[in-house]
């Protein structure tokens, strides 16, 4: 490109990349008649301050545009679409049908699946056992857990988007709370105060969840990444199944705390308590689920084995003990649960004291991990059916559902991945198959729980490690050695973070891991390639990945492979520097031409500041004083339009930008041919 940088044009108008006007020749300014085949590189469109920080903000929080389906509506229409938007129940329910229905009651599979209702079974079989179970596994009541599988997904039917998401307690979050909270109040000496900070904890989550969706932040659960969570699963895991070994073993005095060599510590330091007849009732039990779970892994298609294991369990357990309840005195049982539904508890929220800011910290911890697997959980069923879940709402839908759960005795739920296969394999089609999972609930909190009186709580410790193990990702893990070795750091330091120090810090040293140590060292220290010529091609990559790219005689193709900031405009010289002295000193080695010209492709760096721009004008002046020509290649619009604000331009006269590294090369060697 022949032209003056002072006269950079600012039109992305095709037309007005022609020659220039015949009155401005002449003109000190005028740009220079292009040679053929040689692009001018153009700025974006003026746009003001207000104008640019605008459309950076709807980039940011409307990337969607939520407001475009109320474009040229009726006032009536725009009142439809914004109630059935805070409302999705409003959208579907119009167009509810008796065969939606069905699908939702008696959950038969769609039209042409042979697979007959047979799911239904593991629909029915996840409830109760699930709810108690979780609710153990957070040191709760195991009527809470009932409560939780209740409320949240009445409320869920109305305010959620996914079709298949069903809503109840989860085994992460589950633990997550009854960790952070058992290391403060001892759920044994206080239970009144624990379950207060239950529900507090469960309140601040929702809050939470709700501020992130109103707000349209939702990007701030994406810092959770899938590395930090397989670690963080399972350590989990194995630490909650460590403490499921107090159930198993029969042992009544238990240590708390959540850390590895305390709980294995308890375990051994109270051999005389352990009950020789819970130990093999527990076992075998174990071994029955276990052995039903990787049946079911092996062979999809027997799905229902596991689905019915729990349940058969807690039926056959409880038969036991009633029956040899004279001789089996040891084993300890869940004991009277009350009937009935759910009792208010929002006189039972602490907002004062000094337990506030442990359940502010477990609000937060629990509501990022529920929102993460509530989220995904729906967005994996939505593309499996081939509609959209809204982030946003999900947010607001699940966060309000946890305020109303704190009011009303449940703790934290979200979108279940294993009840939401269920509903997906049974062929739930709407929302409205929550509530009839809430009515399997209602009749069980009715009428069905004096059966539980019995159950002994070896089967329970069994059903939570059972579930615990399928934490564990093994596979998941290995891939992360193979992929990237940093991930797989994070997975251990979240890993053994959660084993040896505690859930919350294990979790918090994995994410200062994950999301700002990598982050930082790809800000501060980001990857530049040698790029060469594909021969016959006007084509430059990575010399490194093609080792048919050949070196350009006189040039250096360099690549900056990310934005251009303070932070490693300093790195970025040193390293341009260090490869054009590395360059030069091979070509003197092997008596070839000297180096005369160095490109930077700009194509992958999307921004620059101020420190940015002075390094590249330090780095002009310091070639220029060595008889090295600096070139810049396809800058994107906002780093031109800074370029030419700074009047770094001035710098690089005409010669100094061009569209392609093709173009680059081709017209500066062709100007080298016609100088004498």
């Amino acid at each position: 490109m022949f032209e003056n940088s002072k006269k950079v044009e600012s039109s992305s108008n095709p037309s007005e990349y022609d020659e220039p006007n015949p009155s401005e020749a002449g003109s000190a300014n005028a740009p220079l008649t292009r040679p053929p085949g040689v692009h001018r590189v153009c700025l974006p469109p003026r746009q003001t301050s207000v104008q640019k920080l605008r459309r950076r903000l709807l980039e940011i929080f409307f990337p969607d545009d939520p407001l475009h389906r109320f474009k040229d509506q009726t006032w009536f229409r725009r009142l439809v679409t914004g109630l059935q938007c805070s409302f999705p129940i409003l959208k579907w329910a119009p167009h509810y049908s008796f065969k939606l229905l069905k699908c939702d009651v008696v959950s038969t599979r769609e039209p042409g699946d042979s697979a007959g209702t047979k799911h239904s079974l593991k629909k029915t079989f996840s409830l109760t056992e699930t709810g108690i179970s979780y609710a153990k596994l957070a040191n709760l009541p195991p009527i809470i857990g009932l409560y939780s599988s209740f409320v949240p997904p009445l409320i869920y039917s109305v305010l959620g988007s996914s079709h298949h998401l069903a809503v109840g307690p989860v085994s992460i979050a589950s633990l997550v709370m009854g960790t952070m909270l058992s290391e403060a109040v001892s759920y044994t000496e206080e239970p009144a105060l624990y379950l207060k900070l239950a529900f507090t904890s469960t309140f601040f989550a929702g809050l939470f969840q709700a501020s992130l969706g109103f707000l349209r932040l939702g990007f701030i659960i994406d810092f959770l990444s899938k590395a930090t969570l397989v670690g963080f699963m399972a350590g989990a895991a194995i630490i909650v199944s460590l403490q499921q070994l107090k159930g198993l073993l029969g042992i009544v005095h238990f240590t708390s705390k959540m850390q590895i060599i305390p709980v294995l510590s308890s375990v051994f330091n109270h051999r005389n308590e352990w009950s020789w007849q819970t130990i093999v009732i527990g076992v075998t039990f174990l071994a029955l689920l276990l052995t039903t779970r990787h049946i079911s892994s092996r062979r999809p298609r027997l799905f229902w084995i596991s689905a019915a294991a729990p349940l058969t369990s807690v039926i056959l357990s409880t038969i036991l003990v009633v029956c040899l309840k004279s001789k089996l005195h040891d084993i300890q049982t869940i004991g009277q649960l009350p009937k009935g539904l759910n009792p208010p508890s929002a006189h039972m929220l602490l907002f004062t004291g000094g337990h506030l800011a442990l359940t502010i910290k477990t609000g937060f911890t629990t509501g990022v991990l529920s929102l993460t697997e509530g989220i995904a959980v729906g967005r994996t069923f939505a593309a499996l059916k081939n509609y959209q879940v809204n982030g946003n709402k999900e947010m607001v839908a699940i966060g309000l559902m946890n305020i109303a759960g704190s009011c009303s005795s449940c703790y934290v739920t979200t979108g279940s991945f294993s009840r939401s296969a269920v509903n997906y394999n049974a062929g739930a089609q709407s929302g409205v198959s929550n509530i009839i999972m809430a009515g399997a609930v209602l009749i069980t909190l009715l009428f069905l729980m004096p059966l539980f009186h019995y159950t002994p709580n070896l089967i329970l410790a069994a059903i939570i490690i059972t579930a615990a193990v399928g934490l564990i990702d093994y596979e998941a893990a290995y891939k992360l050695w193979k992929v990237d070795k940093l991930d797989f750091v994070a997975c251990l330091c979240s890993f053994f973070g959660v084993l040896f120090i505690s859930v919350a810090l294990g979790l918090a040293i994995a994410v200062s891991w994950d999301s700002v140590f990598k982050i930082l060292l790809n800000v501060t220290r980001p990857n530049t390639v040698w790029l060469g010529n594909i021969p016959g091609t006007q084509i430059y990559q990575n010399r490194n990945r093609y080792t048919q790219a050949v070196r350009v005689p006189s040039f250096l193709i360099l690549g900056i492979e990310a934005p251009i900031y303070f932070a490693n405009s300093t790195y970025l010289q040193e390293r341009i520097l260090r490869w054009i002295r590395e360059e030069e000193q091979w070509l003197a080695s092997n008596d070839i031409c000297d180096l005369r010209c160095v490109i930077l492709d700009m194509t992958a760096v999307t921004a620059i500041d101020t420190s940015g721009l002075d390094m590249i004008s330090e780095l002009r002046k310091m070639l220029d004083n060595r008889s090295l020509k600096l070139v810049l290649a396809n800058p994107v619009g906002s780093v031109m339009e800074k370029l030419h604000k700074s009047n770094v331009l001035e710098l690089f006269h005409f010669e100094g930008l061009y569209l392609t590294v093709g173009e680059a090369v081709s017209d500066i060697s062709s100007s080298w041919k016609d100088q004498p």
